[in-house]
């Protein structure tokens, strides 16, 4: 099992990411919490890793702190949640925000989540309820990163990234559309966007 790797950030295009280890490309997905938290490209960086083996594939998933690896954990434990709408689920809201969704029953809030329906919702209550508790999530190393895109580029990556993550391509392109300003990074659109759609 790979639990970490620590090298260099080659690319991010989220919600994938490389890491050079030592001349070793690794692709790495990593939900928007981690991505929020990404150094500058070519810059060191150390991830805490979560190893999916499928019979066709072997995924590699990438958290920025040990809070959200075991929310990952708990999540594709959940009877219907797989890796990808784990993954969903820790990019659309925070680990806290999630925990008081379903210490609360929040059921509207989670069917909020692409790919979440009501019979999820109610497993993910019913499921991940004793498991969790109010806890603040650990806090990564990472600086945020002054990024300097442009304007175009970076909404379109945002948009890109919320189609990765389940959203209708219409529904991302409005998603982006009503937040964006110049000099706004990527990041900091996908946020937003997440921020409004729920």
């Amino acid at each position: 099992m790979i639990t970490h790797l620590h090298g260099t950030l080659i690319e991010k295009q989220p919600p994938s990411l490389v890491i050079d280890v030592h001349g070793v490309g690794y692709e790495v997905e990593a939900p928007m919490s981690t991505f929020y938290h990404l150094p500058e490209l070519n810059k060191e960086i150390k991830l805490l890793t979560h190893l999916v083996i499928r019979e066709d594939a072997h995924i590699l998933f990438g958290f920025g702190s040990e809070a959200e690896r075991q929310m990952f954990r708990t999540l594709i434990r959940v009877n219907g949640v797989g890796p990808k709408l784990a993954l969903s689920i820790l990019s659309a809201m925070e680990l806290e925000t999630f925990i008081r969704c379903v210490q609360q029953e929040d059921l509207a809030k989670l069917i909020k989540i692409p790919g979440v329906g009501k019979k999820t919702a109610e497993r993910l209550v019913i499921e991940t309820r004793d498991r969790l508790t109010q806890t603040t999530a650990q806090t990564t190393n990472y600086s945020h990163p002054s990024l300097t895109q442009g304007v175009t580029s970076a909404v379109d990556d945002a948009i890109s990234a919320l189609i990765s993550l389940g959203y209708k391509p219409q529904e991302a392109t409005q998603l982006v559309n009503a937040i964006k300003q110049d000099g706004l990074t990527s990041e900091v659109l996908i946020r937003r966007a997440l921020q409004k759609a729920l």
